[in-house]
């Protein structure tokens, strides 16, 4: 009977593997061969601003919009994007890194139809790939291209060098940041370490866990004004999420806030965040240097410098 079970699984993923194999010959036409997601840096200057919820509640937003999300967990062995979700997946991106599995088995079915991968154990993983197998890599997870309008990566937390190489490797960046001056502060440091390394760098701030309307306002108005005259960058400004206990009802939950309580306050902010992302392109890379692809390049390229 052991036999039989582990055999009808091995059909079932050999089932999978070829419906994955053929939903990429299809996108494989050529109205998708220059096709690149979105991708989009979720990150913040500390811990605890609630970074991983804005995550996973903005894909949910933009997923009711039409679009084809994808979360990369990259606060590597937390994961916390797991527990948010109250899904634990089988395989994380180490499992891809090593060649254990193939991209689609590691990528988990969220609600919405998002799904994520699992960062795994950490970042030395990436950091000890051969040339050939970091070729080998970018070739695999440059499918998410096709799988994708917009892939976001949530960060660690803090202003470490590995926090930093995959900032400056996205498309463009999403800041959070909640009124507490520590968190200001250290959200001010890591627009002033993105200036210093890119001054095109696309920088869009959210102001989480505000009091009322004209908290936030104030605070993206001094982030804007502070940034363009000391650092000659210009912010862009996407909304707030204002104080709702809605939110820690939903993370006890380990639920979505947007889901379990989609009448809640946050949810409309979320949404509302939600439209400005896709309306504002911001001054994106051209074509050629977006895309998953071209980040995980970036990325390699920045910790062998």
């Amino acid at each position: 009977m052991k036999d039989q079970a582990e055999r009808l699984r091995q059909i079932i993923d050999g089932l999978k593997l070829h419906q994955a194999a053929s939903q990429i010959n299809m996108l494989n036409s050529e109205s998708a061969q220059n096709k690149s997601a979105r991708v989009i840096a979720v990150t913040s200057g500390k811990g605890g601003v609630g970074k991983t919820n804005v995550t996973i509640n903005l894909a949910i937003a933009l997923s009711e919009l039409g679009k084809r999300v994808i979360i990369l967990d990259a606060d590597f062995g937390l994961a916390n994007v797991d527990v948010l979700f109250g899904i634990t997946p089988k395989f994380t991106l180490v499992d891809v890194i090593y060649n254990r599995k193939s991209l689609f088995e590691v990528l988990a079915d969220g609600p919405r139809n998002i799904k994520f991968i699992s960062g795994g154990s950490g970042v030395e993983d990436l950091v000890k790939l051969e040339s050939t197998h970091r070729e080998r890599f970018i070739e695999n997870i440059g499918l998410l291209d096709k799988l994708a309008d917009i892939i976001l990566i949530d960060t660690g937390a803090g202003l470490s060098e590995n926090v930093m190489s995959f900032v400056m490797a996205a498309d463009e960046i999403l800041l959070v940041t909640t009124p507490e001056p520590t968190s200001i502060t250290d959200a001010y440091v890591l627009i002033k370490m993105v200036s210093k390394r890119d001054k095109d760098k696309v920088i869009k701030v959210v102001i989480n866990r505000a009091e009322n309307a004209n908290e936030a306002n104030d605070i993206l108005n001094k982030l804007c004004v502070v940034a363009e005259k000391f650092l000659a960058l210009k912010l862009n400004p996407l909304g707030y999420i204002l104080q709702d206990e809605a939110v820690p009802r939903a993370v006890k939950l380990q639920q979505p806030f947007s889901l379990s309580f989609p009448k809640s306050q946050a949810s409309k902010h979320i949404m509302d965040i939600s439209r400005k992302l896709v309306d504002s392109k911001g001054n994106r890379l051209q074509s050629e240097d977006t895309g998953i692809r071209n980040f995980v390049k970036r990325f390699f390229n920045s910790i062998t410098m």
